[in-house]
């Protein structure tokens, strides 16, 4: 299994609507490792590593989030693998 890094930052609403929570349950289930966090500009940052098929499902799902959600632009990068373990959020 090839691991495979992905930064994402998310727009849209994001923030108070349970957002990053739900993506540490997503990104969980789906296997993945990393952080969801918000940023200073109202957006979200969800760095995963996982499987690149993970990666995959975890980026069609962070257009749609939690009910309350709506992410309207979701920018996916390619970055370094980190090394990190579990899925945290701040």
């Amino acid at each position: 299994m090839t691991v495979a890094a992905a930064r994402f930052l998310v727009s849209g609403r994001v923030q108070g609507v349970f957002y990053r929570a739900s993506t540490r349950e997503q990104a969980l289930a789906l296997g993945l490792s990393g952080h969801a966090l918000n940023l200073p500009d109202g957006r979200v940052e969800v760095v995963a590593v996982g499987p690149d098929e993970a990666l995959d499902a975890l980026e069609r799902w962070l257009w749609q989030g939690p009910a309350l959600a709506r992410g309207e632009v979701v920018i996916r990068e390619t970055c370094a693998v980190p090394d990190i373990e579990g899925f945290r959020t701040a």
